[in-house]
C-alpha cells in the first residue's frame, strides 16, 4: 500500500495544492498526494494555478479544491510548507518542513520558482521513499 503525504499550510490555497498537484503528476507511483489547511479559501489562489498549467500543463482548477485538515484522509508523512506564523498541526509518523516562502502576490517569477523547488522536492521524497529512508 502506498503512504499517504499530506501538504499542509494555513490556507490550502498556493504551495500546499501546487505541491499536491506535482506529487500526483510526478510521484503516484510512490505515494499518494493530498493538501490541506486550516483556513478555507472561496478558490484556489490563480497565479499558482496558472503557472503551474503553464509549466506542467494541470489545471488546478479542475482537480483540486480548498481543503481542511479534517477533509483528508489519515497520512503517513506530513509536509509543512513553511509557515512564518504557526503551522497547522497534523498527526503523522512524519513530518518534515520544506520552508518555502509564499509567492502570493508577487511576480510570475516567484511562482515559477516555487513550483520548481516544490518538484525537485517532490522527486526527492519519492526517492528517500523508494530507498526506505523514511520509516511507515
Amino acid at each position: 500500500m502506498k503512504p499517504k503525504v499530506g501538504f499542509i499550510c494555513v490556507h490550502n490555497s498556493c504551495r500546499s495544492q501546487m505541491a499536491e498537484a506535482l506529487g500526483k503528476a510526478l510521484a503516484s507511483d510512490v505515494f499518494e498526494s493530498y493538501s490541506a489547511g486550516t483556513e478555507l479559501r472561496p478558490q484556489i489562489n490563480q497565479d499558482a494555478v496558472r503557472i503551474v498549467k503553464d509549466l506542467y500543463d494541470i489545471d488546478m482548477n479542475k482537480t483540486q479544491k480548498s481543503k481542511l485538515l479534517s477533509d483528508i484522509p489519515e497520512v503517513d508523512i506530513v509536509i509543512k510548507m513553511g509557515c512564518n506564523v504557526v503551522c497547522p498541526f497534523l498527526p503523522s509518523k512524519n513530518e518534515e518542513d520544506w520552508g518555502l516562502e509564499d509567492p502570493s502576490g508577487e511576480e510570475d517569477e516567484a511562482f515559477i520558482k516555487t513550483a520548481r523547488i516544490i518538484e525537485e522536492k517532490i522527486k526527492d521524497l519519492s526517492k528517500r521513499i523508494q530507498r526506505g529512508e523514511i520509516k511507515l
